[in-house]
């Protein structure tokens, strides 16, 4: 069922990456896993990827340093060529965020924590 070459986990917090984590790993569609507590360092990482590798990119909005929609305006510069994938998961309910997440062309999701198996389900059932 493996389809995707590597998940990142962009969030601040360690527990929900630890449960995600799990979560991700259960489900089944990457063996590798990877969990960022500060966005920069994900966009760094990112960058030594291949291009042509799939990426999926869970990214929470609500970060210190530079949050979610800075990182999509980083990643949106700096990774014309790439493929990924990017859903945000976040604790935000605002209908707001909701529609400013729609305008970015890249955002293929929009998930409200916590992650569950159901919303993996849904959310990769095309894939």
């Amino acid at each position: 069922m493996i389809q995707f070459d590597t998940i990142f986990l962009v969030d601040d917090d360690p527990i929900n990456n630890l449960i995600n984590k799990r979560l991700l790993g259960k489900f089944g569609i990457s063996e590798n896993i990877h969990e960022f507590l500060e966005a920069e360092d994900a966009l760094t990482e990112l960058s030594k990827l291949p291009e042509d590798q799939i990426v999926v990119i869970f990214l929470d909005l609500n970060m210190p340093v530079l949050n979610g929609w800075e990182f999509l305006d980083k990643y949106i510069e700096l990774f014309q060529e790439r493929n990924d994938k990017i859903i945000i998961l976040s604790s935000s309910i605002d209908f707001l965020d909701r529609q400013k997440a729609k305008l970015y062309e890249l955002v293929s999701g929009f998930l409200e924590k916590p992650l569950t198996m159901d919303k993996i389900s849904l959310t990769f059932k095309n894939y």
